[in-house]
C-alpha cells in the first residue's frame, strides 16, 4: 500500500501577512509616543528610579533584536528617539545592567475567548561553551552549559502564554504545573498538548485540576496507573485508546499533531540568538523573557491563515 501524498496548504491572507512581515523590520514598531518613559514616584525611601520598567525593556528589546552590547544598545536607542523627535534621556549601560537583574518583563498576550488550547514544549539555549566547529575539530575543553526555556503556546493565536527558565539539570515535566499556573484561573482551558516526556502523574493531575483534556502520548512500555485520581484516570483512558487504535491513529484522532506550531516557535526563539549573552542567571532570565515579548509582538502584527488544498490521486 502506497503512502498517502503529503498534504498541501495555501495561505489565504498573503497580502496582509506579507505586510506584517515587512512591519517586523520597522524600528518604530517598538516605540510608542505614549510610553511612560520616566518612573513614577514610588514613595519609598532611598534614591528613586529615573527610568520606568517600560523604558528599560525598550532598550533591552533593541539589544536582543540586534545582538548588541549594552553600550551599543544605548546608542541605538538614542538615535531612534532622535529620529522620532523625542527629547527623552536614555539610561546608560550600567543602569541597564543593574535593572536587567530585577526587571519584571511585560509580555503582552491576548486572552482566549473560546477556550485555550495550550501547547507545551522546551528547548535549550547555549549559555557557556565553544562553537560547534571548534568542538568538532578539537573537542570540548569544558562542559557546555545550557538554559532551558519552557514555553506554553496558544494554539489559535500562536502567542507565548507561559514561560519558565531553568538550568539544564531540570527536566521538562516538573515545569508543566508552573506553566499552567501562569494561565489565569478564570480562563477556560480546553486542552494541554505535550510530548511523552510529560507523561507523569504530577502533569496529568495538574491538567485535570484545570478541568482540561491532556493530549500526551503514553510511553511505549506504559502500564495502567492504580491511582484513582482524575489525572490518572484520564491518562489510563489515553493508554486504552492507544492500545486499541495504535499510536499513529491515536495521534491523528486526538489532534496531537496540532502541537507542531510550538516547535516552530522554538525555532523562532533561537533565531534571536543561539546563545544567551548575559552572564548571571537572573539577567539571563530577563533576556530570554524579552525574547518572548519580541515574538509576541511579531505575532500580533499578523500571522498566516492557511487552508488545506484538496489533492486528487490519479489511479
Amino acid at each position: 500500500m502506497s503512502k498517502p501524498p503529503r498534504a498541501k496548504y495555501r495561505t489565504t491572507n498573503w497580502s496582509e501577512y506579507n505586510a506584517a512581515l515587512k512591519r517586523r523590520g520597522s524600528l518604530m514598531v517598538w516605540l510608542d509616543a505614549d510610553l511612560q518613559w520616566l518612573a513614577p514616584a514610588s514613595g519609598r525611601s532611598g534614591r528613586p528610579a529615573v527610568f520606568s520598567d517600560a523604558a528599560i525593556q525598550f532598550c533591552l528589546t533593541l539589544k536582543c533584536m540586534f545582538g548588541l552590547g549594552l553600550r551599543q544598545a544605548t546608542g541605538l536607542a538614542e538615535s531612534l528617539l532622535k529620529l522620532a523627535h523625542l527629547d527623552w534621556a536614555v539610561p546608560d549601560y550600567s543602569t541597564l545592567s543593574r535593572r536587567q537583574k530585577t526587571l519584571s518583563v511585560a509580555i503582552a498576550t491576548r486572552r482566549s475567548s473560546a477556550g485555550l488550547h495550550l501547547l507545551i514544549d522546551s528547548t535549550g539555549v547555549k549559555m557557556l561553551g565553544e562553537g560547534e566547529w571548534k568542538t568538532k575539530k578539537h573537542g570540548a575543553d569544558y562542559r557546555r552549559q545550557w538554559r532551558k526555556v519552557h514555553l506554553g503556546i496558544d494554539a489559535q493565536t500562536l502567542e507565548i502564554r507561559a514561560i519558565e527558565i531553568t538550568d539544564n539539570a531540570i527536566g521538562d515535566a516538573p515545569m508543566l504545573p508552573q506553566l499552567l499556573a501562569q494561565i489565569p484561573a478564570d480562563e477556560q482551558l480546553h486542552s494541554v498538548s505535550a510530548d511523552g516526556a510529560y507523561d507523569t502523574k504530577a502533569c496529568h493531575e495538574a491538567i485535570a485540576s484545570r478541568q482540561a483534556a491532556a493530549i500526551i502520548p503514553t510511553r511505549k512500555n506504559a502500564k495502567p496507573w492504580a491511582d484513582g485520581k482524575a489525572g490518572a484516570q484520564a491518562r489510563n483512558e489515553i493508554l486504552r485508546a492507544t492500545r486499541k487504535l495504535g499510536r499513529s491513529i491515536w495521534k491523528k484522532w486526538s489532534g496531537y499533531h496540532r502541537r507542531c506550531p510550538v516547535q516552530t516557535k522554538m525555532g523562532c526563539f533561537k533565531r534571536l540568538g543561539e546563545r544567551v549573552m548575559a552572564r548571571d542567571f537572573q539577567r539571563q532570565v530577563t533576556e530570554l523573557q524579552v525574547r518572548a515579548s519580541i515574538l509576541n509582538r511579531f505575532t500580533r502584527l499578523g500571522t498566516p491563515e492557511t487552508v488545506r488544498v484538496a489533492s486528487l490521486r490519479l489511479g
